[in-house]
């Protein structure tokens, strides 16, 4: 298959806690060949020996961090990868939900504008965090330490900045994990559909 008019990539997103990363290693076995993953810059940054911020400034000096390295590892992945669709852990607005300050704050620092940032994408598949739904969010990933309730206030940020994408995909934290990921299969059928 050849879908090489695809500029753009779909994101998974989400509170803490949903799914995304495991989710996201399956769909890319399923469509092997097919899909370039994009890894986490959160967690690249946070585990590479960078502490998680204790102040606003520093939590600004690392979102500006994290979202130039969001961009450029979507940017490597399309140069690597031309007739692959990009398939990012986390896209270029996450950081709003971690903002200590206004959104045209985040915008004006970043030199974008939400419009720009949600062109940047065909779709986005939200999972819901598994704290919505009563489940507890513990991982295998050393660098996500947020409780069950800032993980849902993470998600309800997340939810509103993502939910104005016109192919707004959302996965509720209560359906099984399978059913998630068959989610996320069709959507990127969908998307990879509109190309051929």
């Amino acid at each position: 298959m050849n879908i090489t008019k695809i500029k753009k990539r779909i994101v998974l997103t989400g509170g803490p806690g949903g799914g995304k990363t495991t989710a996201l290693d399956l769909i890319r076995r399923e469509f092997c060949g097919k899909i370039a993953s994009v890894p986490e810059a959160a967690t690249m940054i946070f585990s590479g020996g960078i502490s998680r911020a204790m102040t606003p400034e520093v939590l600004k000096a690392q979102q500006v961090a994290i979202f130039n390295l969001q961009k450029n590892l979507e940017d490597i992945q399309r140069a690597a990868h031309p007739d692959c669709l990009i398939l990012c852990d986390r896209g270029s607005l996450d950081g709003l939900a971690y903002w200590p300050e206004s959104e045209q704050d985040f915008f004006t620092k970043m030199n974008t504008s939400l419009e720009l940032e949600l062109a940047r994408y065909d779709a986005v598949i939200f999972f819901e965090t598994a704290a919505r739904s009563g489940e507890s969010i513990k991982s295998n990933n050393p660098v996500r330490n947020e409780s069950e309730q800032a993980a849902i206030e993470l998600d309800k940020k997340l939810k509103k900045v993502w939910s104005q994408h016109p192919n707004f995909n959302l996965v509720g934290s209560s359906e099984s994990f399978i059913r998630k990921v068959m989610f996320g299969i069709m959507t990127v059928e969908n998307v990879i559909g509109t190309y051929r």
